[in-house]
């Protein structure tokens, strides 16, 4: 296991403490966690390895963009995506999204059953489609983060799985 990967994993696994206990993740992680990442790779690959490095921050960054925009996850989440990014680089940042939607959409049907809230989870999604299908791809207020009544669990808990699958695959 490479410098790199030991800080993606250390990363992870505080924001996610972090996010477990309070609900949100610190600009100090995810910020400090990006900018520290590019000083690394500056520091032991120069500028090339710097720019590399911001292509993963800004990649990933975009990875979670969408879902954001439309309500489905916090801007904690998506800078995490970045911050990780910039220690594992653009290519790996792909990966790691890939993983963690997977663990996510595990984690949301572990969630919903565990909560009997699975069908209304279903009717949620249906109407989120048809909503799309009528109107264009944009936010259906009734089940966004900000107003859906569902419940709800910490995203950097599948960022953390995803992290610990891409380092172990990659």
């Amino acid at each position: 296991m490479t410098d790199t990967h030991i800080a993606a994993f250390a990363l992870a696994t505080m924001a996610c403490a972090w996010d477990l206990r309070t609900g949100r993740i610190p600009q100090a992680i995810t910020l400090g966690g990006a900018a520290v990442g590019v000083a690394y790779h500056v520091a032991a690959g120069g500028s090339s390895a710097g720019v590399a490095s911001l292509a993963g921050w800004g990649i990933g960054l975009l990875v979670f963009l969408l879902p954001f925009a439309l309500g489905g996850l916090g801007a904690g989440d998506v800078k995490l995506l970045g911050a990780l990014g910039a220690w594992l680089g653009a290519g790996n940042v792909l990966w790691l999204a890939l993983y963690t939607g997977v663990a996510g959409g595990v984690l949301a049907l572990v969630v919903a059953l565990s909560h009997g809230y699975l069908r209304q989870a279903w009717q949620n999604i249906y109407v989120l489609l048809a909503h799309w299908r009528a109107n264009g791809v944009r936010p259906l207020e009734d089940v966004t983060l900000e107003h859906s009544r569902g419940p709800r669990f910490a995203y950097a808990v599948p960022i953390l799985a995803g992290t610990v699958v891409t380092l172990w695959l990659r």
